[in-house]
């Protein structure tokens, strides 16, 4: 079964948003436009509690973008973003999720980010949404959304390693830092994520 998997297309990566990713609107059409080529759609959403570990806000003396150490691993510090039941929580109004048959939340733990749709950073706590997808025998898992380099990328990770052929649709995402991006791309490469357009599906 081909699937489309649509990354945190929400109001607060938009230009305009509290954690806004350049151009993240202009990819909304574009994911519209692809999904009748899909058997599935499923989509997530950053659903974070305003006590979360990750907003530099709840670390005192800290900054937007500071890094520090959370169990043992490093921590980006974000902008409060993605906070439940807000505007900025919410899809980009223009993006049509009537084709969406489940939404999965994720950062919904105040005390664990979670970049990627499948896990936690911590790879403590599951979204399910492995197991929902092989129950519903997908194979090829098509990626895209908002932000590449981010929850793209990591969501990209865990289902390669969840064993799905997973696809890259580069023109329906953008990245927060496109030279970071660079290097991530690199390394999808060389896992064997194949790079395509909305055009190629």
């Amino acid at each position: 079964m081909k699937t489309l998997l649509i990354i945190d297309v929400q109001n607060d990566f938009m230009p305009g948003g509290s954690l806004s990713v350049a151009g993240g609107d202009k990819i909304v059409p574009i994911i519209n436009g692809i999904q009748h080529k899909f058997d599935l759609v499923v989509a997530t959403q950053d659903w974070h509690p305003k006590d979360h570990v990750s907003f530099a806000s709840n670390h005192e003396g800290k900054s937007a973008f500071d890094e520090i150490e959370l169990q043992g691993k490093p921590q980006t510090l974000w902008p409060d973003h993605c906070v439940q039941d807000t505007e900025g929580a919410q899809f980009h109004p223009d993006l049509k999720t009537q084709k969406c048959e489940a939404i999965f939340r994720k950062g919904t733990d105040k005390y664990m980010d979670s970049y990627s749709a499948f896990y936690d950073n911590q790879h403590l706590k599951s979204t399910g949404l492995a197991g929902y997808l092989k129950e519903k025998g997908v194979s090829q898992l098509f990626l895209c959304g908002l932000a590449a380099d981010i929850c793209v990328y990591y969501s990209i990770y865990d289902a390669f390693k969840e064993g799905f052929a997973c696809f890259f649709i580069e023109d329906a995402s953008q990245a927060l830092d496109p030279e970071a991006f660079k290097d991530i791309k690199e390394k999808m490469v060389n896992l064997g994520i194949q790079m395509i357009t909305s055009e190629g599906i």
